[in-house]
């Protein structure tokens, strides 16, 4: 932090200002955040904001939304951590319920078909965007290429369960990493005592309504199985956004069918248009599954759940390891473990990116299974050549020419109408 630190209300408007504008993914708004926090207002150090984001992005969950709660926090602790979180997820879920109820009404006509024709497309290419991005990042050994095919071959043939997956990759990073944790000369021992207060009042908002929806509802409720996925989304899904949505895909379409494919794919279409954290897609599929049981008020009850799981461990996950961040570099086993976990989220997403192109280049995608493997068969009677012409687009357009992610969306989704019209 600077020698002179912004009063509580005027760091509000900044934070408030952030979320409203925070557009184009977690990249985007990383970026957002250190042209303010950085460059205009000075309120953090160059040094500190990187080390800030490098602690975000060892967390389970939403890096930039975690690293704007972290920044609220050291600023003006927990309140300020609060205010932070809340204004850049907030303006963000309130477009994206909107987006979901009018979806659930008009998603199926022909003009909202049509749109989403070049969405889907652009989608495609906006994975294999953040596919590149994590590898050039994450794959700097050959032992990290290896674990990226293995992750790729064990979700995408066997169906092996995300969680699993993580679980495999850290436990091989952290046998395979040699060093000890070396503490520094200045180093401030943080009391366990606060530790496990802060730790235990979140733990309690996090579980104490899960657990009485349980009671009140009964386990096999769709309110209570969403938050219990949503719950265990926010424990194993390291890696961004969109190792999140290969679980939530895996688990809502493939394992419990409350969303189509399609459906799926224009969950993220919608959430890469508005503002705040990409995970706000799981705002959309808790509101489109909810309300497919029970029309509006349970799309509602739905969506509320799904928010409140998704996005109270983040606050969790950050202000229990916030005092700890300066230790996580001495750490030569944790960061092994991690640098595991981020190499085979590659292949995770890889996974995400063969499955939304297989379903949107294809109207009829069937899985086969024989013994422990599974495969997805493409019917090649139901490829859609007008699918793969405006993926080409897509790619051209947002690889070549370096569009933005708010111009791409809008030059597809009308590309798609035309097309159409053919």
């Amino acid at each position: 932090m600077t020698s002179e630190s912004p009063n509580i209300t005027d760091a509000a408007k900044t934070w408030l200002k952030i979320g409203f504008l925070s557009f184009g993914g977690p990249a985007a708004q990383i970026a957002l955040m250190h042209k303010v926090l950085v460059d205009e207002t000075k309120w953090l150090t160059e040094k500190t904001y990187l080390n800030a984001l490098s602690f975000c992005m060892l967390l389970p969950g939403p890096e930039a939304m975690q690293l704007a709660a972290w920044s609220g926090w050291r600023l003006h602790g927990v309140l300020g951590g609060l205010i932070a979180g809340l204004s850049f997820i907030l303006p963000g879920a309130f477009v994206v319920l909107v987006l979901a109820a009018l979806y659930a009404v008009f998603g199926t006509t022909p003009l909202v078909t049509s749109l989403f024709l070049g969405i889907k497309a652009a989608v495609i290419v906006i994975v294999l965007e953040a596919l590149m991005k994590v590898a050039k990042r994450a794959l700097k050994r050959q032992d990290h290429w290896v674990l990226a095919a293995l992750a790729f071959a064990a979700i995408f043939f066997f169906g092996l369960p995300f969680p699993v997956i993580i679980v495999i990759a850290a436990t091989y990073g952290y046998l395979t990493t040699r060093g000890t944790y070396e503490p520094a000369g200045d180093e401030t021992r943080v009391p366990l005592a606060k530790t496990l207060k802060t730790a235990g009042i979140w733990l309690a908002l996090w579980l104490v309504p899960l657990g009485g929806l349980w009671l009140s509802l009964g386990s096999g409720h769709l309110i209570v199985e969403i938050g219990l996925l949503f719950s265990k989304l926010a424990v194993v899904t390291f890696g961004g956004a969109y190792a999140v949505l290969t679980y939530l895909s895996q688990e809502v379409v493939i394992n419990r069918a409350w969303l189509t494919p399609t459906e799926m794919i224009d969950a993220l279409g919608l959430a890469e248009t508005t503002p705040g954290p990409l995970i706000l897609v799981t705002e959309f599929v808790a509101y489109l599954a909810g309300a497919k049981a029970g029309g509006l008020v349970m799309g509602l009850a739905a969506a509320f759940v799904g928010l409140w799981m998704t996005f109270i461990p983040c606050f969790l996950w950050v202000f229990t390891g916030a005092p700890y961040i300066d230790r996580l570099d001495r750490s030569p086993r944790l960061s092994g473990a991690l640098a595991g976990i981020t190499a085979s989220v590659v292949g995770v997403i890889l996974n995400l990116g063969v499955w939304f192109a297989l379903h949107s280049l294809f109207g009829t995608v069937t899985q086969q299974t024989t013994g422990p493997l599974q495969l997805w068969v493409p019917e090649l009677a139901s490829f859609d050549w007008r699918a793969l012409l405006l993926t080409v687009l897509a790619g051209v357009l947002l690889l070549r020419f370096k569009i933005g992610l708010f111009g791409l969306l809008g030059i597809m989704s009308l590309s798609g109408w035309a097309i159409s019209q053919i």
